[in-house]
């Protein structure tokens, strides 16, 4: 198990709920808890000029401000900056946001190893997480309908142009002749079909409709 472990949580409250719950059901030896993220970068590049760095970063994405200055504002500016200095560091989200499209691009772009969705059961997922974590795998909580552990699913352009002419009411064969005359490729309505089926089953969708309706509340499209 993690040896030392960094939480970055702007409630002390939270803070304190989540050491003790670690130390209770992981015997975590050294927990440091911070509510500024300056200070939490801070506590790692410490630990790293000590050779004793710490082995996994817990982070909330949202820090409110108040009269503390500060130059790192938010959860994402923290792992940034952490990963810079300490590229193998394991990384956390412990966070309100629910938006499985957001949660992806955190998984993509920032490289996360786990995601998990405060609420009833947060600090058992939380425990939970860091077990999977400690054993080089993905977590998301229960509740977001994402599957990290596959590779997310990710839009291309070309899905992107699919949805947009099925939001204008197109159908897949209207698409397809839209596409010849554009020379866009591929163009063939089998290729299109495949696609638009791809797009229902990674993202739950039971029509057409439902599709674009998630999309629009992803901000997809």
């Amino acid at each position: 198990m993690f040896k030392k472990v960094l939480i970055a949580e702007d409630f002390q409250d939270t803070n304190q709920g989540i050491s003790e719950m670690l130390r209770e059901k992981l015997q975590i030896p050294f927990i440091q808890d911070e509510l500024y993220c300056d200070k939490a970068f801070n506590r790692l590049k410490l630990a790293l000029g000590q050779n004793e760095p710490y082995g996994l970063l817990i982070t909330d994405l949202f820090f409110k401000g108040d009269h503390v200055e500060r130059k790192l504002t938010s959860g994402l500016e923290l792992i940034k900056a952490a990963r810079a200095v300490q590229p193998d560091i394991k990384v956390i989200v412990n966070s309100m946001e629910d938006n499985p499209s957001k949660i992806n691009s955190l998984f993509k772009e920032k490289k996360i190893n786990a995601y998990v969705c405060k609420g009833r059961h947060g600090l058992t997922e939380l425990v939970k997480a860091v077990q999977e974590v400690y054993h080089n795998r993905t977590y998301v909580s229960p509740e977001i309908d994402l599957n990290v552990s596959n590779n997310v699913f990710e839009l291309e352009e070309f899905d992107l142009m699919i949805l947009q002419c099925l939001a204008e009411g197109l159908t897949k064969k209207e698409i397809s002749e839209k596409f010849k005359k554009e020379h866009i490729t591929p163009n063939s309505e089998s290729t299109i079909d495949k696609r638009v089926s791809k797009m229902f089953d990674e993202f739950g969708a039971k029509n057409t409709n439902h599709l674009i309706a998630k999309m629009i509340r992803e901000e997809k499209i």
